[in-house]
This record gives C-alpha cells, structure tokens and sequence, in this order.
C-alpha cells in the first residue's frame, strides 16, 4: 500500500472550495467502513480497491485537480465494476445520508457569525431545529442557533433595566450571555431557550403547586400545572394534605376516593398537554410516609404501565427511618384531622419501598428532615415536595431557575482553569437572577412567591467527561476530593455573586428572617446551587450529563423517537486512538457491552479510569452525591444505577446509606426495568 499511494502525490477540492491534500487513507477506511456494515472484514481488499480507485483518478484527472465529489463517484464505479454490490449499495446509502446531513445543517446553521463558528454536533442540530429554534405558522424555520442565542442573551440580559443599567451596559451584558452559550460552556434549561424574548415568555423550568383538601384546590391546581405545562415548566405536587380513600365527606355524605385517585386524574389531564408541544410533561409527585394512603402510592407504578407522567417519591421523615433500623411500628395520621389512625411497621413499609424501586425505579426517597434543617427560608414554612426531578425542593408556589455549566470545558492539563471559571459562574449567576425578572408566572401567588426567595440552581455538567480528561476515576478518593474542590468553589463564587447582586440590587425579600440574616450575609438569593439532571443540555454541549458518571462508553441513545444514534465516548475515543487502540471492531464489541472493564486488549490504566455507572458500586454513588450535597443548598438530580443482577437487599442498604449520609433524595434505577429505557446496551457478547 505504502509503495503505491507514496508514488501519487495529488491535491483534491473539498466542498468549501479550498485545496488539500488528498489522503489514501480516508478512501481505503472509507470502502472498508461500507464493506464492515454488509458483513466485510478484509482490510486488505478495501486497501486494493482504493489502489484502483486512485489509478482511474489518474487516468480521468491528469491535469485537473479532482473534487470530493469525483473521487467519491469513483469509489462507486470501481466498487461496482469490481462486483462488489453490497458495499457499493452500503457506501452510496451512507453518501447519500451525509449530503442530507450537509444540507440540513446548512438549512439551520444559516449564516454564522465569524467569531462563533457554534460548532453543535448532528444530534444537537436535530434538537435544536425540533425543539427550540422559531417556526412560523407553516413549520419553517425563522432563526438559526446563532439567532437563538441572541435571542435570549437579549432577552435575559434586558433585566439590567431594572436596576439603573443603560443600553450600553445592557448590551455588554448580552454579549457576555451569548458568549458564555456560543462557546457552550453554559445554557439555561429549556423553557429558557425556548421562550425567552418571545409572546409565551415562561423561561422557569419547575414549579412546586400547593394541593389542598378541597376540590376547588385540586382542580384548581390541576389547571395551574396545564399552563405551566402548556408553556413549557414541569411541576412538583405534594398529595401529603389530600384525606384517604374511604375517608367521609360529610357535605355530600360521601367518602374520599384518596390522593391517589386524584394522582391519576393528574397523570391523564396532564398527559394531553405536550411542553411547548414538543415533549411530554414531567412531575414530582409526593406522599409522606405516615398518610394512611401510603402502601397503595408505593405500589402505584408496579405495573409499570401506570402514572408515565410522574416521578413519585416517598416523603421519609428522621423518626421513620429509626424505626426501620430499630424494627418499631410508627403512626400513620389523617391529614384531615390530623389524628393518627393506626400502626404500620416500618421494616414491613421499607420493604414494599424497596421492592417496587427494585422493580421499576420508583418510588424514590426524599428526607423531609433533612431537607427543612438546611432550608435557608424554613422560617416560611415547611417544603414538602420537590420540582418535577427532585433537584429543588420547593416551597408551595415557588419556581427556581436552572442553568448548568459544562465544567469539562475548563480542563487545561492536569486543573481546571479556575479563573475563567469563576467569571463564569459568575455570569452565569447574573444570567440566572435575571431570569426571575423576565419570566412570566402563570399566576400571581407563583410571581410573589417566587420573588420572595429568588432561589437558584446552577448547577454543572460535563463531570464525568471532566474526570475522565484529568485521569481520575470518579469511584476513588481523588475523585471525591475533586467533586468536593469543584462545588466548594461553585458554592462560594456564587454566593459572592449573590452577595454582590444583594448590594446592588437589593436583599430578596425572604432574607429577613433567614439563616442569612442571622449571620448577618446580605444575600439576593436564597439558594444559588441544584445539581439537576441535564439531558438536552448536556447534548447541545457535547458533555456527560450532570454529575453523573456516564452510562455506557459507547451506546445506542434514543433521543426524539429516534433510536439510531450510536453514542461513543468522546474522550475515550481521544485516548484509544492517541493510545494506537482504536478500531471499529473494538468500538462495535463496546456497545454490545457498555462498558469497557472486561475487553483485556484495552490497556488496564485505561480501563481503571473509564468506568460506567454500573461499575461504581451503589456506595460509591452515594458517597459522591453525599460529597457534593454538601456544598448544594438546593438538591441533586442524580440516579444511583444498579445492574440487572442487583438483588432487592442493596436497594434496601443503599437507601438506608443515603440517610445516614445526609442526602436530601435518592433515586435508583436498576438497568432494564423498563424495555423503552432512553439509553441501552447490549446483552453482552
């Protein structure tokens, strides 16, 4: 191969128009990739047929400098005149899918502004031009990524207004918002992208809705949650206050059909409405562990068919969860009269938790305790649910904005670049505050609600991705040390934004009272940290969600409906071709797998460092949510992943580990609990 493609040195004219080099290499990988799908393995061949390929371009080009293009329709002719028509038939399939690819990303991207290139991947194109850009009436686009984000960097950053700013420091406000978005550092959640600088104008993600034990409350909120939905929100409902089922309802001389009655009603009214009309609604849905309802809320998703709409969890207080460890009976009490009305044991309760977790992931845990202890505002009441997934526990009618950082992005070498980061988040605290100004509430008790305490969740993204740069394995101890390094710096530089923002802007109105008065911190928001889950977010960035450790190294992902999308670690993919240990073949035998811990021809110091969800033990998840709680003043979105041979005892051990390490929540998700599950691998090998 050496011998012949050294003797034949020619240009080629990409699509661009500029002049290249021509590479021998890419159109053997090329005839190779197309002959693998339909079953090929000869290297050899595919090197043979490029040969062939490049003697015709002789031939055809002797004077002219030859296209893409052209060299393309060659590997098609010879591909066929040799007789190879399945490869032939594969590469002209895959030719044809790039050009549309092309031209779809041409037809979105539009004209790009010099400066910001906006480098989104295929699969973020897709997301953005389904979900986020402006359409008219007939479905065409009227913007482009870049046009979005200047969108709603003007509209977040018009706020300024309010507080003295002039156009010339509005627009450098802008400037700085788009920037922060264009490099993807930095995006808000999606109500934001969406709706900001336009009619609909909701630009807050969750919503906590109050339900009280009355019809006009019930229906009520019902209606609150359509529009939060309708617009593009997700809500968190605690049913803790609703009277049991067979409870008397002495103006009609009825009985109660249960909060879990109405839970369904809620799951059915609000399946019917799309946010934004372009996904499915998400809830939080709660009941307290002493409501006389509780076994039939716990066993309400076992069929796995019930209640799609909603996450529920258990609202667990300190005194329940002695009683499981100490084997106690506790009291359960009617809301309505706030009387107990009977005994459950709690080891018998804890059980029926953890076997419908093990089953089909929910319900989860929220420590109600421990939540209010380190509520700021406590002195507002109590919380009682959480936003729709769990990383904001929310008093009723408040809403907290959300934003995520893609901290992966500030790796350099062997540390972070803790100085850029910082002006960020900085920036991005600004951008968040700003939110509360121009979001339009549904209702007026959700607007002075949420005014009042201001609350944050800025969060990070890109973690995983960020150990995996540095070399560091997230089940370790250096990895610990990190995540607690990282989000003590997110939680002090944010407060100190905070603090700055409370000088020049003012306290929220909440302070008085709170924790922070008590110690004398002026403050503008009561909370400036939740580490939520950051699924479309983390796309547009090209990251690893959230604080999670990644799923699989190399997966089938189903993203919109479409489940055609084979996922590969990026990083992974940097080291294994830096390490000379890539190949199609090994990223095949991957994704069958998921994870890489059992290929013996990747080398071990590579294998210790790419670990998946399912490789951390149960103990360890915990152990790094635990560490990162400690510095989140809201709560953290985060799934503790079990395998499918995971036994319903470590469940159990690792919801009794989450409470005794003062997590505010847990979830845990057992692989193939569900058969549509968003991410999967294979069965193995």
């Amino acid at each position: 191969m050496s011998s012949v493609s050294s003797n034949i040195v020619r240009k080629v004219v990409k699509r661009d128009g500029r002049t290249v080099d021509f590479d021998f290499k890419k159109v053997a990988d090329a005839i190779f990739k197309a002959a693998q799908s339909v079953g090929g393995e000869d290297r050899k061949r595919a090197e043979e047929l490029a040969v062939e390929v490049m003697a015709l371009l002789e031939t055809e080009y002797p004077t002219k400098t030859p296209s893409v293009e052209n060299v393309q329709d060659l590997v098609e002719k010879v591909l066929i005149d040799k007789g190879h028509a399945r490869t032939a038939k594969a590469y002209i399939l895959y030719r044809h899918k790039r050009n549309e690819e092309r031209h779809q990303r041409a037809m979105i991207l539009g004209e790009q502004h010099l400066d910001y290139n906006l480098d989104f991947s295929q699969e973020a194109l897709k997301i953005l031009e389904r979900r986020y850009l402006l359409k008219d009436e007939n479905g065409q686009l009227l913007e482009n990524p870049q046009a979005m984000l200047w969108r709603v960097a003007n509209a977040v950053a018009a706020a300024d207004q309010l507080y003295g700013a002039d156009k010339e420091a509005v627009k450098k406000s802008a400037e700085k918002f788009f920037a922060l978005m264009a490099d993807r550092k930095f995006f808000p959640n999606t109500p934001t992208l969406m709706n900001a600088g336009t009619k609909t104008g909701q630009v807050n993600a969750c919503y906590v809705l109050p339900i009280d034990d009355s019809m006009e409350s019930i229906f009520g909120t019902l209606h609150d949650a359509a529009v939060v939905h309708q617009q593009g929100g997700g809500t968190g409902f605690s049913f803790s206050r609703l009277r049991p089922k067979r409870d008397p309802v002495k103006q009609h001389q009825g009985i109660a059909p249960g909060p879990l009655a109405f839970l369904r009603v809620y799951d059915r009214a609000l399946d019917v409405i799309k946010q934004g009309g372009v996904r499915p609604g998400a809830n939080m849905a709660v009941l307290r562990v002493d409501h006389p309802d509780i076994i039939r809320f716990i066993e309400s998703k076992r069929d796995k068919q019930s209640l799609k709409n909603f996450n529920i969890s258990v609202g667990v207080t300190d005194r329940f969860m002695k009683s499981v460890e100490e084997d106690r009976e506790y009291f359960v009490k009617n809301p309505r009269t706030d009387k107990y009305v009977g005994k459950l044991r709690a080891r018998d309760v804890f059980a029926v938790i953890t076997q419908n977790a093990w089953k089909t992931g929910d319900p989860g845990l929220l420590f109600l305790d421990e939540i209010n202890r380190k509520h700021p505002a406590r002195h507002l009441g109590e919380i009682e649910t959480t936003n729709q997934c769990g990383e904001a526990p929310l008093l009723p009618y408040e809403s907290c904005a959300l934003g995520s950082i893609d901290v992966n992005k500030y790796v350099v070498g062997d540390d972070l670049d803790w100085q850029l980061l910082e002006k960020d988040v900085k920036t991005a605290i600004h951008f968040l505050d700003n939110i509360i100004d121009i979001n339009k509430y549904p209702r007026k008790e959700i607007a002075v609600m949420t005014k009042k305490t201001r609350k944050l969740g800025l969060g990070v993204m890109g973690f995983a991705d960020m150990l995996f740069q540095l070399g560091i394995k997230y089940d370790s101890e250096e990895g610990l040390e990190v995540g607690d390094k990282l989000l003590s710096f997110f939680k002090k530089v944010s407060s100190e934004m905070s603090e700055k923002l409370a000088v020049k802007r003012g306290v929220c109105s909440a302070w008085e009272g709170s924790d922070y008065e008590k110690v004398g911190r002026k403050m503008r928001n009561m909370t400036c940290i939740s580490l939520s889950p950051t699924g479309t977010r983390s796309i547009l960035a090209d990251t690893s969600a959230g604080c999670d450790p990644v799923f699989a190294i190399s997966y089938q992902r189903t993203v919109l409906t479409s489940n055609e999308l084979v996922f590969i670690n990026k990083q992974f993919e940097r080291v294994a071709k830096e390490r000379g240990f890539y190949s199609p073949e090994l990223i095949r035998k991957i994704s069958l797998r998921g994870g890489i811990q059992q290929l013996k021809e990747i080398p071990k110091d590579v294998r210790e460092i790419f670990v998946t969800a399912q490789d951390i033990s149960p103990e360890w998840h915990i152990r790094m949510q635990s560490t990162l709680q400690k510095h989140v003043d809201n709560s953290i979105s985060k799934t503790i992943n079990f395998p499918r041979t995971a036994a319903i005892k470590d469940v159990e051990n690792a919801y009794m580990t989450a409470w005794k390490a003062r997590c505010k929540g847990i979830t845990i998700y057992r692989d193939g609990s569900y058969e549509d599950q968003v991410i999967t691998i294979g069965e193995g090998l």
